[in-house]
């Protein structure tokens, strides 16, 4: 792997790999949007995401640390996260109709990487239409 930042910073965490659209993944290495929405969340505690920015971009370009998963009823939701969300209401709505209950993944600290890379290539997973988990990288 020749991405130092995800060997340095990511050794035996929980990380998972998430698909966002690369508008999304580019307001987040901004640092304009504090949280990433989602129908569903993960199974186990999970400590860092690594971004994979989807089509056209097609790359793994940032990773962030996940400071709260927050669960609610969607009105709870959108009242909690909508001032830091990145998206407008409408979006909102559109996102998460036909569910009662929606997940927002409170964003920490941000790493983007130099070189975004190719997921299968450097971490031996395909892009996952949600997410994957990631196995705890060994040390060298």
């Amino acid at each position: 792997m020749n991405n130092s930042t995800l060997c340095s910073d990511s050794l035996k965490l929980t990380r998972v790999l998430l698909s966002i659209k690369p508008d999304f993944a580019e307001a987040i290495m901004k640092g304009e949007k504090k949280f990433e929405f989602r129908r569903s969340i993960f199974a186990r505690p999970v400590d860092i995401v690594v971004v994979y920015a989807t089509v056209p971009v097609g790359r793994v370009v940032a990773e962030f640390d996940v400071r709260s998963i927050i669960s609610k009823t969607l009105p709870e939701l959108w009242k909690h996260t909508h001032r830091s969300s990145g998206i407008d209401r409408n979006f909102f709505r559109k996102y998460f109709q036909g569910k009662d209950y929606g997940h927002a993944i409170e964003i920490g600290e941000v790493r983007t990487y130099k070189t975004p890379f190719c997921p299968i290539e450097e971490l031996g997973v395909y892009p996952p239409q949600s997410f994957v988990y990631l196995e705890p990288l060994k040390s060298d």
